[in-house]
């Protein structure tokens, strides 16, 4: 059964994912149908950014992921004995 800090910590990272998925949705989506001369404008990145910033964090994803999978299967490399 999980504690009440791992359900605070796993609640604060849906909620956290719920808001970036809500955030990036309105700025690639709905942005382009409102004037660029409205407020709202204000709060988001160039829309350039829309497409470079989640490139930028798949690359690091499998940056991350391909060191890790080099350093486990570098550590459970068996030494070869010499005869």
């Amino acid at each position: 059964m999980a504690t009440g800090a791992d359900q605070a910590v796993g609640f604060g990272l849906v909620s956290f994912s719920l808001l970036l998925f809500t955030y990036y949705t309105i700025w690639v989506i709905v942005l382009p149908f409102v004037d660029s001369d409205h407020v709202i404008h204000s709060y988001f990145l160039p829309r350039e950014y829309s497409v470079i910033l989640p490139g930028v964090a798949a690359l690091i994803l499998i940056l991350f992921v391909g060191t890790f999978i080099g350093i486990v299967t570098w550590k459970m490399q068996k030494p070869k004995k010499v005869d």
